[in-house]
């Protein structure tokens, strides 16, 4: 198959996903077995990696040692997310392109099946790293695994009245999101990402990866469960 015909998808896994206490061997084995059985049925996948719990590790650590600014923290973030995406390159094997792609000034070209994605710069999360790549691949859906089975009208943790979202268009998604990024923000998509994602009218996927049948399911097009935002 032409590399340039394959379906391309952009999936954010969450860095707590990859090392929720300690690394989790069993979730990526099975997203790794996932992927390459796609990419045998006409798939091509760009996987940006989050810092998750290692990233607010070390920046919990550095807040309590000295006052850190917010630059600091996310190149803290930043180096986070590429030890990560490193790692699952070397697990993809011959299939992942050979280094991980930092630049998205200019346009995703590549016969490698598998891209595996770090972050370039302060001021964003890997959600945003994430739609660049959709823009610069010029894939129509992105995927984010995360630790949560949809998104909601606010934080359940907090607000017992809170619902969840199964469907929700762009518009109505921001209003229920800050309106600003912050390095550690805890949040079901990054408030900068979700403007290009609206701009780019990207169709983002929120699921649950500890259950990455879910995730097979919305490649199918069948019904799964999370939330769809376009």
């Amino acid at each position: 198959m032409n590399p340039q015909s394959r379906e391309r998808v952009v999936v954010s896994v969450g860095g707590s996903l990859i090392v929720p206490d300690q690394i989790d061997t069993d979730f990526l084995s099975s997203l790794r077995a996932l992927v390459l059985e796609r990419i045998e049925k006409g798939f091509s996948f760009a996987i940006v990696t989050g810092g998750g719990k290692t990233c607010r590790h070390y920046q919990a650590a550095a807040r309590k040692i000295m006052d850190v600014s917010k630059i600091d923290l996310d190149w803290i973030g930043i180096n986070t997310n590429c030890m990560h995406a490193e790692f699952l390159r070397i697990l993809f094997g011959q299939v992942a392109a050979p280094a991980i792609v930092k630049d998205f000034s200019r346009p995703l070209l590549t016969d490698y099946p598998v891209v595996l994605v770090g972050a370039d710069a302060p001021g964003h999360s890997s959600d945003f790293d994430a739609v660049m790549v959709a823009k610069l691949m010029g894939a129509k859906c992105l995927v984010n695994l995360s630790n949560i089975d949809y998104a909601y009208t606010a934080d359940p943790k907090m607000d017992p009245s809170a619902e969840k979202i199964e469907k929700i268009s762009w518009t109505n998604f921001r209003k229920l999101i800050p309106a600003e990024w912050d390095p550690g923000l805890s949040a079901p998509f990054d408030p900068i990402a979700a403007r290009e994602a609206e701009a780019l009218c990207l169709e983002v996927a929120i699921m649950n990866g500890a259950h990455l049948d879910r995730f097979a399911s919305y490649l199918d097009g069948k019904p799964f469960v999370g939330t769809v935002v376009s």
